[in-house]
């Protein structure tokens, strides 16, 4: 790994905190670009990746990657001093894919659902009050599901870099459906333990300010 540092394209909401909570952790040094929904923006971002996709990371040598577990657990891999995942290929690593693709493809997968029910039938908004329902219900049972396992981190005593990526998406969760604090304790738990890190701080004042 070069000294060079990376380029991080994020937008409030949209999933660029837990890389950039991650960048933090690790140290190493990173321009944060905002990319709002205005043309322009969206223009600037599309000459960087084709696809328009948000949170987007450059990597030293100029690759492009998109999706925020890939992200996540690149990071993870080039920079294996900062101990934010177990060794590859052993027992724990495997845990650790384990719940990064939970996170994916079952928690953001929910989110998704609740906050852009319309896209999700072709009846549009008509049927989006259903689905949204749905979603809802399956981002509280995923939310559930995590909080079992939780003791205090995902993983168990160590931080790891699946901690930021829950956080972010426990933290979209909409509280007027009953706070989760008084349903999870354990998952408020680990949101004051994220909070209280430089790291998370400091990401999440960036992310208050776009």
């Amino acid at each position: 790994m070069t000294g060079e540092q990376y380029r991080l394209y994020g937008r409030r909401g949209a999933g660029s905190l837990a890389p950039q909570i991650l960048l933090e952790e690790i140290g190493r040094p990173y321009e944060l670009i905002w990319i709002s929904k205005t043309p322009a923006d969206l223009e600037i971002l599309r000459r960087v990746n084709p696809a328009g996709k948000i949170p987007l990371l450059v990597l030293p040598d100029g690759t492009a990657v998109a999706e925020s577990a890939a992200i996540l657990i690149h990071l993870t891999n080039a920079h294996p001093e900062a101990g934010l995942a177990p060794p590859p290929g052993s027992s724990a690593h495997a845990r650790f894919l384990q719940w990064m693709v939970y996170l994916s493809a079952n928690l953001y997968e929910a989110v998704l659902r609740y906050y852009y029910a319309e896209r999700y039938s072709t009846s549009g908004a008509a049927a989006a009050p259903a689905i949204k329902a749905q979603a809802l219900g399956d981002y509280a049972a995923h939310l559930e599901r995590i909080h079992r396992e939780l003791s205090p981190y995902v993983l168990g005593a160590k931080l790891s870099a699946a901690d930021p990526y829950l956080h972010m998406l426990a933290g979209w969760y909409p509280e007027a459906e009953r706070p989760l604090a008084e349903r999870l304790p354990k998952l408020a738990q680990h949101a004051q333990l994220l909070r209280h890190r430089p790291a998370t701080a400091k990401a999440e004042r960036d992310h208050a300010e776009d």
